[in-house]
Order: structure tokens, then C-alpha cells, then sequence
């Protein structure tokens, strides 16, 4: 609830975009968390921040635990800020009962995991493994055309410390779950064992600006009716693909975006999503072809550029072995899932063992500032948290 106070929303949650003033003075409170809790913190390049717990064997590759601090414009106090604060209440909780772990134990925040103010999602972490180049993060833009390695050096978060180059013995992520199963079951803990492929697609449709009211219907090229035709096709190929697909337009441009004139230009973003590689492989093939069929029977100019894509993600075994061990132990009611969101476990889990521990949200809201969860959920996805941590980094004898 402290951390919700900066940055909030007009509706209770928060609008704590990253690299905006709001995002630096959340950082400056976890780093004053962190450093009050006995840590030493690090910054990289990219901004992502890692508060270190020192191990018996501090030349042993630690554990890693957290998510992000960043929000949506309209988002939730609890999304990826569990995960963080969770972390660090781990830390606190070791301190407080005099327990030594023989690794290391590091919580982050990662830079940009919502990649809504700057494209794509998880730009810190994707950085990180090497999956984007660091001067093309830089090089991104947003709405007002302000780069983030720009924005990242104003609000004094650009670290002297090289990206990617911490080892990582395993990396745990605590999240919400940000969908309405635990919950709706009653069950404590989602031992996430997948996660959800995506492709972010943008299509940039150009026709010509025109009167609406003395341009013939037949005689327009009307790049609104195409973006409402690809609409409906990627609404019907993400229905086709079911089970475990979905698909939308989340955002959308028109221009000029008057009421009077036909519009010339449509710029809009599809969101594809499903566990199934060769489900997601078959969506953007059969979307990518039916837009330009559309586009050329209505005369208009297109352009379909990738904007975000990770393949569907396994998590490992080993360490989704450790978070259910620490459910049965802890007696919590819990259920394997597959995450429907991004999020950066799923980069890290290219280059370490990984492995997410969902806790229930109510009515399944996020992304929304009527997002809520309990005291009591939260409590025991971060004792899961913990014994897991704990049984991955060993207790020192």
C-alpha cells in the first residue's frame, strides 16, 4: 500500500509507467527498502535493479527471485509489484529469523516489463538474455516520440553495471495470477508450469482522406473498414485455433481521427496468444495472409510489422518440482496452470532454470485498477516463495 501511493491512478490503482518521474521515485523506495534490509544494490544498463543477500558461498551463482515495479496507465496495485515486495519480504523474513543461505539470494526489478509507454513487453529482462540489442532498446520510442535510453538517463536510473553478464543458479517469479481460476476453485497457489507464446503484430493500413459526406461509398478507400475487417479476421482465427488461443486489438489509431473525414490511415496492434507453437506459427501465417487480401479489395496500402514475440515457454522442472513441494508442505490447496501473460520469467527461462508461483486475484481483474487481492493469498504464495527459495538456495549449517 506505500508503494501504491506513488504513482497513483484516479480510481485507486496506479499510473506508474516506466522511466516516468513516478517509476524513479518507486525505485528509490525499493532501494531504500533494500538497502535497510541489509543489501547491496545494483543497477544495469537497462535499469533493471538487483538487491543482493549475501550467501555463506557468495562465489556460488545465486538465486533470483522478482518481477516488476512498472504499471499499466490504468493498472493495479499488486501486478509484478507482489513479486518484487514479495521478494524483499523474503529477505526481510531470513533476517529476522537469523537464517543464512549457502547462495546468494538477489530480488529484481525489471525494467519495462508492462511495455505499454515503450514496445515491446519485457524489454529489461529481454535485453538481459541477449534477445535485444541494449542500443536498440535505447533507440524505442514512445507516443511523443521520446527514446528510452533518453528517458532512462533523465530519471537517473541508467547503471554503470553490464546487462546480462550476472550468473543465475535458478530464478523464481511471484505474480498474481491475473485470471479468474484460483480463485474461482478456492485453491491458494497456481504452480505455473507453462507459459502462453504471443505474437504482437502491427498493421499500418493507408488509403486516402476523403469528405464523408460528398465522397462515394464505392469510390473510398477507407483504411477504417479495413482495420474493422481485420478485426473480425483475427477475432475468427483465434476462434478457429481453440482450444487454448485467444487474439484482440488492444490498440488502435485512426488518422486524421476526425468526425467528418473518411479515414486514410489505421494504425493498429494485434495481440496473439496460446501455448501451442504450431497454433501460434498457424495464427500470424493465416492473419498476415487475410489482411493483405482485405487490403487490396479495398485499395489500400499495408504494412505488418512484429512488434513483440516469444515462443511458448516449459518451465523447468526441477524448480516447478520445489514450488509444489513447498504447497504440499505448507498444506496449501494448489494446481498446476499456464500462464496467460508475459512476463519476464519467460525470457529468464531461456538462460536459468525458472519456474512462477501464481496467487489468486479478484474476479480474475488486472490490468485495471479495481485490481484486488487478499492479505491471506498474498501470505502464502510468498511462503511458497520462500521455501522454495530456501530448498534451491540452501540453508547454511
Amino acid at each position: 500500500m506505500q508503494m501504491a501511493q506513488i504513482g497513483p491512478g484516479v480510481a485507486g490503482g496506479n499510473n506508474r509507467q516506466t522511466l516516468t518521474d513516478a517509476d524513479a521515485d518507486g525505485r528509490a523506495l525499493f532501494r531504500e527498502w533494500c538497502e535497510a534490509a541489509g543489501c547491496t544494490v545494483g543497477v544495469d544498463g537497462i535499469g533493471t535493479m538487483f538487491a543482493r543477500r549475501e550467501g555463506t558461498e557468495p562465489d556460488a551463482a545465486p538465486v533470483y527471485v522478482g518481477s516488476h515495479l512498472d504499471t499499466q496507465p490504468t493498472g493495479g496495485r499488486f501486478d509484478g509489484v507482489l513479486g518484487v515486495l514479495g521478494g524483499l519480504e523474503l529477505v526481510r523474513t531470513l533476517n529476522n529469523a537469523g537464517i543464512r543461505t549457502r547462495r546468494p539470494v538477489v530480488v529484481t526489478n525489471w525494467t519495462n516489463e508492462e511495455g505499454t509507454r515503450f514496445a515491446p513487453a519485457m524489454l529489461g529482462s529481454g535485453v538481459f538474455i541477449g534477445e535485444h540489442e541494449l542500443e536498440w532498446a535505447y533507440d524505442r520510442t514512445d507516443a511523443n516520440g521520446r527514446r528510452f535510453g533518453d528517458e532512462l538517463g533523465r530519471i537517473g536510473w541508467k547503471g554503470e553495471e553490464e546487462v546480462g553478464g550476472r550468473p543465475i543458479h535458478a530464478y523464481f517469479e511471484l505474480h498474481i495470477e491475473q485470471g479468474p481460476v484460483l480463485e474461482a476453485e478456492g485453491t491458494d497457489v497456481g504452480v505455473v508450469t507453462h507459459g502462453q507464446g504471443l505474437w504482437w503484430l502491427e498493421v499500418r493500413l493507408t488509403g486516402r482522406d476523403a469528405h464523408t459526406g460528398s465522397t462515394p461509398m464505392q469510390m473510398r478507400r477507407d483504411a477504417s473498414l479495413g482495420m474493422a475487417r481485420v478485426i473480425e479476421s483475427a477475432h475468427r482465427i483465434a476462434m478457429d485455433h481453440q482450444p487454448e488461443a485467444v487474439g484482440a486489438v488492444g490498440h488502435a489509431d485512426l488518422h486524421p481521427n476526425s468526425r467528418n473525414v473518411v479515414a486514410g490511415r489505421a494504425v493498429f496492434t494485434i495481440d496473439f496468444r496460446t501455448p501451442d507453437l504450431g497454433k501460434l506459427t498457424s495464427m500470424r501465417e493465416r492473419l498476415e495472409a487475410e489482411a493483405r487480401e482485405i487490403a487490396s479489395g479495398l485499395g489500400l496500402e499495408i504494412e505488418i510489422e512484429p512488434t513483440g514475440h516469444y515462443d511458448p515457454v516449459t518451465f523447468d522442472t526441477g524448480c516447478v518440482g520445489a514450488v509444489r513441494e513447498a504447497a504440499r508442505r505448507l498444506g496449501y490447496s494448489h494446481r498446476d496452470i499456464v500462464s496467460g501473460a508475459g512476463h519476464d520469467a519467460c525470457w529468464i527461462n531461456r538462460i536459468a532454470p525458472t519456474a512462477m508461483i501464481f496467487c489468486p486475484c479478484k474476479d480474475g481483474i488486472s490490468h485495471n485498477e479495481a485490481e484486488e487481492i487478499m492479505p491471506d493469498w498474498a501470505a502464502k504464495g510468498t511462503n511458497v516463495l520462500l521455501h522454495a527459495v530456501l530448498e534451491t538456495a540452501g540453508i547454511a549449517s
